[in-house]
């Protein structure tokens, strides 16, 4: 069986996987983990991180305990307590994507939360004392004043943790989630022949992935850029 071969009869496998005779796999799976898993870990980020900024030692403490510990660990032990340790306790067995999903919220939300956290402090302590000066309470001053521009300080951070997050959802093929790594094995286990071809393939569709996703961060960066920049006023003509 020639390379070319292998691609007809394996593409639609490696973009799907069994779908739609089976459950959704490969590349589509990769891209669909990878935007839930961004959807949830960027609000999990956020409180997280308010609650490290914030000035109550009840909330703070425990949510700085929180982020230390996930942050010592390695995702794959997030990965594994999350699909051993949670049935065990709620009863309720997850599945593969679910457990992936969960830990890659905790996993990267954990990591947000320090992007908030060094986004926020990285401003002028002025900023707050005069949004409080004006009478607003801390959580009017950290929505209407602080967050607006941390927010577009932190948009690099954010950005490389979100290409993180992409690359972290083939660990799924330790617990057999069908991402787009695991059916790759699977296409080299059936074919044996073309290992660094696939492989390299495989490699490619991560590239593509992270680098489109670099590239969009950097046009809206740029374009946050152009609107905070101040427009400039016309020049009056000097009157002899």
């Amino acid at each position: 069986m020639t390379f070319l071969e292998v691609i007809d009869n394996y593409w639609l496998y490696f973009l799907v996987g069994q779908y739609p005779e089976g459950p959704l796999g490969g590349l589509a799976l990769t891209l669909l983990l990878s935007a839930a898993g961004l959807l949830a870990a960027l609000p999990a980020g956020l409180a997280l991180g308010l609650a490290r900024v914030s000035p109550w030692r009840a909330l703070r403490w425990p949510v700085t305990a929180l982020v230390y510990v996930v942050r010592g660990t390695p995702l794959l032990m997030v990965v594994f307590w999350a699909y051993f340790f949670l049935p065990s306790v709620t009863g309720a067995k997850t599945d593969q994507f679910t457990t992936m999903l969960i830990a890659l919220a905790l996993f990267n939300g954990a990591y947000l939360a320090e992007v908030v956290r060094a986004g926020i402090q990285g401003l002028p302590r002025g900023q707050m004392e005069s949004a409080r000066s004006l009478g607003l309470s801390w959580l009017q001053a950290m929505r209407g004043v602080i967050l607006p521009q941390a927010l577009r300080n932190m948009l690099p951070s954010l950005v490389s943790q979100f290409v993180m997050t992409i690359k972290e959802t083939s660990l799924g093929y330790i617990i057999g989630l069908n991402e787009v790594s695991f059916i790759t094995s699977q296409i080299n286990t059936q074919v044996f022949i073309y290992p660094v071809q696939l492989y390299l393939i495989l490699g490619l569709s991560y590239f593509v992935l992270c680098f489109s996703l670099s590239r969009f961060a950097y046009w809206m960066e740029r374009r946050l850029e152009r609107k905070a920049r101040p427009t400039p006023q016309p020049s009056v003509p000097a009157t002899a």
